[in-house]
C-alpha cells in the first residue's frame, strides 16, 4: 500500500509533468459534461489520434446534448461511421433522448446516475464525474493498469478477478482526492505517452524513482496477461446488385454488431459452397431476391477486435424478385452518387472506395 509520503511525492512529480508536457486536445479545453461524455464514449476502444477528427466534426455537428437527442440515429452513425464500435453511437443517441426526458436536458450530476445511461460502466463514469464535477474516482483504464502494475510490480494477471481488484484498490489508494480530474488525466496520459505497452520510456518518465518494475529492470513483464486465443478468421461476400444505374442496399438490424449500417447484401458463407453459388444463396436468404453472380470487383481483408474476415465483393445481375427484408429491416435503390448519405461498415467502404462507387 503506497504510503503518505509517497503519495506526496507521487502526486507533485506526476502533476509537475503533466502541467509541463500535457497534449493539448480539444476535450482538455472544456468542462462541459456534455463534451468530456462525448469525447470519453469515442475514446474507447479507439486511439486518441484516431478520435480527434472524429470528436470535432461530432461536436461541430451536434454542440449540444439537445441537438444530439433531437437529431435522427442515421445521421449520428454518418457521423461516427469509421470509428467502429457502433453500439457506442447508438447508446450516445438513445442516452441523449433519455437525458432530455428524465433529467429535463441537464446533463446528470450524481455518478450513479450518469452509471445509469447506456453504455457507461464504473470506468467511464468515473472519468466522466472527476473532470467535469471534481468527484473522487479514480479511472481505471488500460494505460492506468499498465501504470500501477509496473509501480507496483502487480504479478496477478490484470484482467483476472484477483488482479482487477487489486489495480483497482491500489488506483484508489494513490488517487489525489480533490484533483482527481486532473490526476486521472495524468496518469492516462503517462501510460498513453510514456509508460506504454513495448518500449516504455522509462528514462523519460517523471515517477521512474519510485516505480518498483523500473527499480528491478523487469518492466517489460508487467502487465501480466493471460495469452491471446487465436482469432478465428471468416469468409465474407457481398453483392453489388445494380438495376437501371442505381445499387440495391440494405440497412442492418439496429441490435447487435454495426447496428443501424447500411451494406451490401451477402454475409458469411457455407465454406462447402464455391463462392458464387454461396453468395447467391445469400443474397437470396438476406433480401429475398434471384441474382447471377459475375465478376469479381476486389477482395478485402478487414480485421475486428474478435474476429477477421476476407470480404469478396462480386458485381451481380438481378433475375426476379422484388426485394423483401429478411435479414435486415431496410432495403433502397440508390444512385451512386448519394453513397455518402449513408453510414458503411468500414469494410464496405473499402469496397466502395476500391470500387470508386461513390459520387
Amino acid at each position: 500500500m503506497p504510503g503518505l509520503k509517497w503519495k506526496k511525492n507521487f502526486h507533485k512529480s506526476l502533476g509537475a509533468w503533466f502541467d509541463d508536457e500535457f497534449r493539448d486536445l480539444p476535450w482538455r479545453q472544456t468542462r462541459d459534461p456534455y463534451k468530456i461524455w462525448i469525447s470519453e464514449i469515442m475514446l474507447q476502444q479507439t486511439r486518441v489520434k484516431t478520435v480527434v477528427p472524429y470528436y470535432l466534426r461530432f461536436i461541430r455537428a451536434l454542440p449540444t446534448l439537445n441537438i444530439l437527442a433531437e437529431t435522427s440515429l442515421e445521421r449520428v452513425l454518418k457521423l461516427w461511421e469509421g470509428m467502429g464500435y457502433y453500439a457506442r453511437a447508438r447508446n450516445i443517441h438513445k442516452s441523449a433522448r433519455h437525458i432530455c426526458s428524465t433529467f429535463d436536458g441537464v446533463f446528470p450530476k450524481e455518478i450513479e446516475e450518469i452509471q445509469s445511461l447506456a453504455g457507461i460502466g464504473p470506468y467511464t463514469a468515473a472519468a466522466i464525474h472527476s473532470i467535469a464535477f471534481g468527484g473522487d474516482h479514480a479511472v481505471v483504464d488500460g494505460n492506468v493498469k499498465r501504470v500501477l502494475a509496473r509501480l507496483f510490480c502487480v504479478e496477478e494477471e490484470i484482467n483476472s478477478k484477483e488482479g482487477i481488484a487489486k489495480i483497482e484498490r491500489l488506483a484508489q489508494q494513490c488517487l489525489a482526492k480533490g484533483n482527481a480530474g486532473t490526476y486521472n488525466q495524468a496518469i492516462m496520459e503517462l501510460g498513453a505517452v510514456i509508460c506504454r505497452p513495448r518500449l516504455p520510456q522509462c528514462e523519460r518518465c517523471p515517477v521512474n524513482d519510485q516505480c518498483m518494475a523500473f527499480k528491478d529492470k523487469r518492466q517489460t513483464q508487467f502487465p501480466k496477461k493471460a495469452a491471446k486465443k487465436p482469432k478465428p478468421h471468416y469468409t465474407v461476400a457481398i453483392g453489388l446488385i445494380f438495376k437501371n444505374h442505381k445499387i440495391l442496399i440494405t440497412r442492418r438490424p439496429c441490435k447487435g454488431m454495426l447496428g443501424g449500417l447500411w451494406e451490401f447484401p451477402g454475409g458469411k458463407l457455407d465454406p462447402s459452397l464455391p463462392l458464387s453459388k454461396a453468395l447467391a444463396q445469400k443474397i437470396e436468404q438476406h433480401i429475398a431476391v434471384k441474382v447471377r453472380v459475375g465478376k469479381k470487383i476486389t477482395v478485402i481483408q478487414h480485421g475486428y477486435t474478435h474476429f477477421d474476415i476476407t470480404m469478396h465483393a462480386f458485381r451481380c445481375t438481378l433475375i426476379s424478385g422484388t426485394p423483401r427484408c429478411r435479414e435486415c429491416i431496410q432495403w433502397r435503390w440508390i444512385d451512386l452518387r448519394e453513397m455518402d448519405k449513408y453510414a458503411f461498415p468500414r469494410a464496405d467502404k473499402k469496397v466502395i472506395e476500391q470500387a470508386a462507387l461513390a459520387g
